[in-house]
């Protein structure tokens, strides 16, 4: 059986996500969203904070096991902090370039650095100098940045630096999320490096991940928001659920949205959970239209008992949502910071 990762997901799969995802079962390994390397040395609150797994041996509440992922384009800078990471125990180091956010990209991050196959390289090279050998080091990088002229000579240096397995998510930067993903791109990626590639982007259901494992020639998947879309695709892809989903699951569905915001209200490093909530309800309703009643219910609601209250309720009856009258304004809950369009998947 191939092995099933769960992808990296700046703004949208925070630690309490990962944590109710992996526990849904069926994944080998997970990804922390990127913590941000510039000109200093990060301290270990800054890790607690973004992979807290740390301070569970790095794996999640389930036991998948926890990848700390840096991203930055020094690669001195770069190669301090994955030293000082890599003594916090994770089971590798992996490093981001297929971020696509401007926000990053403008700095020269990300995306960005497929532009420099050599700076890749220089990168690589560094962390992989800095950190003990029996911590992996990886990396995570798009078919490039407008075009795929220079995706093997990316691969090729990130390879030759030391990464010892590559996650390949098949479009480019300027491609965003928008489909198709090029899987047949990481067939000539993999035949052309010596070590593992995995492949990423655009798996939404178990036939899609049968077609990307037969495009792209890979035994090993990762993957992102069809995780958020359906919590239990990996068991549907191992074979341990059927293989697409029910209206019957939606009652498990609920009771996995009530767990992610009890602990998201327990967490105090995050906050806004009922704007994180609708955030994975937007997901959620592409595989359950029952998804769209309970966005709709709690729409305007910012008050994290009144949400479980709607939830409770809809597992009372059922899964069926009531509608309830509030006071809130369409405006207030369109401020919230974790709303859809702001997600930044990676």
């Amino acid at each position: 059986m191939s092995r099933l990762f769960l992808a990296p997901m700046e703004g949208l799969a925070d630690y309490v996500l990962r944590d109710v995802l992996t526990g849904a079962g069926g994944f080998d390994g997970c990804v922390s969203e990127f913590i941000r390397v510039t000109g200093s040395l990060l301290p270990t609150r800054v890790y607690e904070r973004e992979a807290p797994e740390i301070l569970h041996a790095s794996v999640t509440a389930s036991g998948t096991p926890m990848v700390i992922q840096l991203l930055g384009s020094d690669p001195e800078w770069m190669a301090r902090n994955a030293a000082y990471a890599a003594t916090l125990s994770p089971y590798g180091i992996d490093l981001n370039f297929g971020c696509p956010a401007k926000v990053v990209n403008r700095h020269g991050g990300g995306a960005m650095l497929l532009n420099e196959p050599k700076q890749l390289n220089r990168i690589v090279t560094a962390v992989r100098a800095a950190v003990p050998a029996d911590i992996p080091v990886t990396a995570k990088m798009r078919l490039g940045v407008a075009d795929t002229s220079r995706a093997i000579e990316c691969a090729q240096a990130l390879a030759e630096g030391g990464a010892a397995s590559l996650v390949v998510h098949a479009r480019t930067r300027d491609d965003g999320y928008r489909p198709p993903a090029h899987w047949e791109w990481i067939a000539r990626i993999d035949d052309a490096l010596d070590v593992p590639v995995i492949a990423n982007g655009e798996v939404w259901s178990v036939a899609d991940w049968q077609r990307c494992r037969a495009l792209s020639g890979c035994a090993d998947v990762m993957i992102g928001r069809g995780a958020v879309s359906d919590p239990f695709l990996a068991q549907r892809i191992r074979g341990l659920l059927d293989p697409s989903p029910s209206a019957g699951e939606w009652p498990q569905v609920l009771r996995a949205i009530e767990g992610y915001m009890k602990k998201l209200r327990a967490r105090a490093t995050l906050s806004h959970e009922h704007g994180r909530v609708k955030q994975w309800l937007s997901y959620l309703r592409r595989t359950w239209p029952q998804a769209t009643e309970l966005h709709a219910a709690i729409r305007r609601l910012q008050d994290s008992d009144e949400i479980l209250a709607v939830i409770g309720q809809a597992l009372a009856d059922g899964g069926s949502v009531r509608m309830r009258q509030t006071i809130a304004s369409a405006e207030d809950d369109e401020s919230t910071p974790c709303e859809p369009g702001r997600a930044i998947a990676i």
